[in-house]
C-alpha cells in the first residue's frame, strides 16, 4: 500500500470521525463567543444521541429513509432545552459557570441512562435500522432535493484527480453538512450584526450594554445555539459511529470537541481544523491495524491516542489562545 493509497483510506476516515466534533466545537464557539463558559457540551451530547437514537426506533417505519434527518431535529431540541438549564444558572442566578457545566454533564448521562432502562430494560437501546447514507463518491447532483434537478450533469468531485479520491469518496452527508456548517458560523459570527453583537458582550458586556444590546438575551440565545449544535452532533455521532446508545456511546467526545474549540482559538473554521485533527486521531484508532505503517503499534496505544493528543493540545496551545475578555463572568447591570 503506498503512502496515497493509505491517505485516501484515513482521510475520508477522519472527516467521518471529525463531523459530530465539529458541530459541537462549533456550539462551544458561540457559547464562549458571549462569555459562557459551557463545559456541559458532553452531557449535551448525551442527550442528542439519547434522543436521536430513541427518535429513530420509534419512527423508522413512518418516515423511513428520512428518519435520521429528523432524529437531528427532535436531539436539536432536547438538547437546547437542557441547555436552558445551563442558561438559567449562570447567566439568571449567577452561579459558577464551570461547576453548573459539569451538573449538566451528570445530570443529562444519569437521565438518559435512567430512561434506558425504563424503556428498553436493559443497559442500552437496540440497533437503529434507518443510517444516514454513504456515497462512494459525491458531487453537487447528491445534494438532497436540488442537487438532481440543478446539478444533474456535472461530473462528481471524485473525479479530480488525487484529491478527489481523498475528500470526495466514501462521503457521508453529515460530513458535508458538519463543514458547511463551519462556513455559516464564520459567516454569523464576523459578517453579521448579529455576530458583531454576540462578540461584543462576550468581550466587553457593559459597553455592549450602554450601546442598547441586551447582554443577557443575546448569552441566552447564544448557550441555546450551543445546546442545539451539541444535540446534533451527538444525534450524528449516535447514528453513524454506534448505531444505539448506552453508557459508553459519548464517552469524552464533548470534551474532545471543547479542546478543538481551544486549540482552534474560539475560531469557527479554526475549532473545524482541531476537530479534523482529532477525527484523525480517533480514525487511527478505529483502523490504524489495516494501516502497514502503524499495524505493528500496539492497540491500547492507538486506543488512547485521541485523547494524549487532546492534551497534547491543550498543553502546547492554550497559553497562546486569547478566550473572550469576560468569558465565565457573569454580567452584573452597572458593575465594571
Amino acid at each position: 500500500m503506498s503512502f496515497l493509497e493509505v491517505l485516501y483510506f484515513i482521510v475520508p476516515s477522519a472527516i467521518f470521525y471529525a463531523a459530530p466534533l465539529i458541530l459541537v466545537a462549533l456550539g462551544g464557539v458561540f457559547s464562549e463567543r458571549s462569555g459562557v463558559v459551557n463545559i456541559g457540551l458532553e452531557g449535551l451530547m448525551v442527550i442528542g444521541a439519547f434522543v436521536g437514537i430513541l427518535f429513530n426506533l420509534l419512527f423508522a417505519d413512518q418516515f423511513g429513509g428520512l428518519t435520521p434527518w429528523l432524529a437531528l431535529i427532535a436531539a436539536m431540541v432536547a438538547a437546547l432545552l437542557l441547555s436552558l438549564v445551563h442558561a438559567v444558572a449562570s447567566i439568571s442566578f449567577r452561579a459558577d459557570q464551570v461547576v453548573s457545566g459539569v451538573a449538566i454533564n451528570l445530570l443529562a448521562i444519569a437521565l438518559a441512562l435512567y430512561l434506558v432502562k425504563r424503556i428498553f430494560d436493559k443497559g442500552q437501546t437496540d440497533f437503529i435500522t434507518e443510517r444516514f447514507q454513504r456515497y462512494d463518491s459525491f458531487g453537487l447532483s447528491d445534494i438532497p432535493f436540488i442537487g438532481p434537478r440543478l446539478f444533474s450533469n456535472v461530473p462528481d468531485f471524485s473525479d479530480i484527480p488525487i484529491i478527489g479520491p481523498m475528500f470526495f469518496s466514501q462521503v457521508y452527508m453529515t460530513s458535508v453538512f458538519a463543514i458547511a456548517m463551519a462556513f455559516v458560523a464564520w459567516f454569523v459570527i464576523y459578517k453579521t450584526p448579529f455576530g458583531l453583537r454576540l462578540r461584543s458582550v462576550g468581550e466587553h458586556p457593559m459597553a455592549a450594554d450602554t450601546m442598547g444590546i441586551n447582554v443577557t438575551r443575546m448569552r441566552y440565545v447564544a448557550v441555546m445555539i450551543s445546546g442545539a449544535l451539541a444535540g446534533i452532533g451527538g444525534a450524528i455521532y449516535a447514528q453513524t459511529v454506534t448505531g444505539d446508545f448506552g453508557h459508553a456511546t459519548i464517552n469524552g467526545q464533548g470534551f474532545m470537541a471543547l479542546a478543538a474549540m481551544i486549540f482552534g482559538k474560539w475560531h469557527p473554521l479554526g475549532a473545524m481544523g482541531a476537530a479534523l485533527f482529532f477525527g484523525l486521531a480517533q480514525s487511527l484508532s478505529i483502523a490504524g491495524s489495516s494501516i502497514p505503517f502503524i499495524e505493528d503499534v500496539p492497540n491500547v496505544f492507538l486506543l488512547i491516542l485521541p485523547y494524549v493528543l487532546t492534551i497534547l493540545a491543550l498543553a502546547g496551545f492554550i497559553g497562546r489562545a486569547n478566550a473572550p475578555k469576560a468569558n465565565g463572568k457573569p454580567y452584573i447591570k452597572g458593575q465594571r
